[in-house]
């Protein structure tokens, strides 16, 4: 797939370039309010959504999110009433958003470790080998921050992060101890909301969304991608892309997305009027 040459929406948000083969936001330009989604925007889609944020709400700690059942039931619904044309699109592991979800997670499909993990509705979870350097990366980060109670260090399938949430005057520190890792072992630095992650290289979001749309149930149908982080815009530039839209959740900000909500009750409503 040919990368876009120039940004969508620019009129509204910034120039971009590209990276990892799609088009990403550089610089600041003045830019208004989006809309709200209208109705009607999932007849004949495929929903892709980000878990922390834009589904539940943020915890101070990743062990802290709180899934009711009702949001078991909205992602039953949905699955059913879309063809199973659902994914789950996360920065966690995919085991992690099992065991949030449940069993009403073999409705959809789920992508884990920000598409290094990829699992078709009621099929095997397909990814690569963990490298070894993350392992080593884990004691490291566990040695200068495992004894202060205010920081999280995360273990993931395919990365290991730093959440600082409880102690931001870390967050300098953090960055370079993660960045040291990154440019020696050839990984990934993903940075997000109060939290530094080194993981695997060659994936994203954008890259996930773009295989499943591929093949059925998803292929033919536009992809509207929705997420609150900085780590979801190359999802919202593939949606875009492939004829669909992104939804940002939460304050106005640079954005390839094309509709915000103000924040995860306001976009858990508009789901159940869809649903």
């Amino acid at each position: 797939m040919a990368a876009p040459t120039m940004c969508l929406h620019v009129e509204i948000h910034c120039t971009c370039e590209t990276i990892h083969g799609h088009a990403a936001f550089i610089g600041t330009m003045a830019y208004q309010d989006l809309p709200p989604p209208p109705a009607g925007l999932l007849d004949d889609a495929g929903l892709f959504l980000d878990f922390d944020g834009t589904l539940v709400e943020l915890a101070d700690r990743p062990d802290g999110v709180v899934v009711g059942d009702d949001l078991r039931v909205l992602l039953h619904r949905l699955a059913q009433r879309m063809g199973g044309r659902v994914a789950i699109v996360s920065g966690r592991s995919v085991e992690q958003i099992d065991g949030f979800l449940g069993q009403t997670i073999a409705d959809y499909a789920v992508v884990g470790s920000h598409g290094a993990e990829i699992r078709p509705a009621g099929g095997t979870t397909l990814l690569p080998d963990r490298p070894a350097s993350l392992t080593a990366a884990e004691r490291a980060f566990k040695d200068r921050f495992g004894d202060d109670p205010r920081i999280v260090i995360e273990i993931k399938t395919l990365g290991v992060a730093i959440h600082y949430r409880g102690a931001p005057e870390v967050e300098q520190e953090a960055h370079a101890l993660v960045d040291a890792f990154a440019q020696r072992d050839g990984l990934t630095m993903q940075a997000g909301k109060m939290m530094i992650e080194l993981r695997m290289d060659g994936h994203d979001k954008g890259t996930a969304i773009a295989t499943l749309c591929e093949s059925a149930p998803f292929a033919g149908h536009a992809p509207i991608f929705v997420g609150d982080d900085l780590t979801d815009e190359p999802g919202m530039l593939v949606a875009a892309h492939h004829g669909g839209a992104g939804i940002l959740i939460g304050p106005m900000r640079d954005t390839a997305a094309t509709y915000r909500l103000d924040d995860v009750a306001s976009f858990l409503g508009w789901l159940e009027t869809n649903a």
